[in-house]
């Protein structure tokens, strides 16, 4: 199958399955006109990929999955890659408290430069 039909049976961008391809993540056989040509196997491993970026995973990352992770198309963490995803998560913790905390001290800088309104009095008549 073409890369359009790969695309419309992932639900992926073309630009994305040449992503994967680029990093070698997918590899495509080649047509005589030199056209992309992937096979069926290619349709639950690009809609894993996606998974795994969906998941906060990048193409660097992935290309380090042990083998049980690529093999299968499956929502199940093989045990080689337990560490894996907690590292990721806790990646993830670590950046949540970062940007909490660049919010936090972004509003509080807002908060001290907001010009004050004056009170107004009401005079006795």
């Amino acid at each position: 199958m073409n890369i359009g039909e790969l695309a419309l049976r992932t639900g992926c961008s073309a630009r994305s399955i040449r992503h994967y391809e680029k990093a070698g993540l997918l590899v495509p056989n080649r047509r005589a006109n030199g056209y992309r040509d992937f096979d069926a196997e290619s349709v639950p491993r690009v809609m894993q990929l996606a998974h795994f970026i969906r998941l906060g995973f990048s193409l660097k990352d992935i290309s380090t999955f042990p083998r049980c992770m690529l093999r299968e198309a499956t929502r199940a963490v093989c045990p080689e890659a337990l560490a894996l995803h907690r590292q990721r998560l806790a990646e993830l913790d670590r950046q949540m408290l970062e940007l909490a905390s660049r919010r936090e001290r972004l509003a509080q800088s807002l908060d001290a430069n907001v010009p004050r309104r004056p009170r107004h009095r009401v005079s006795p008549p």
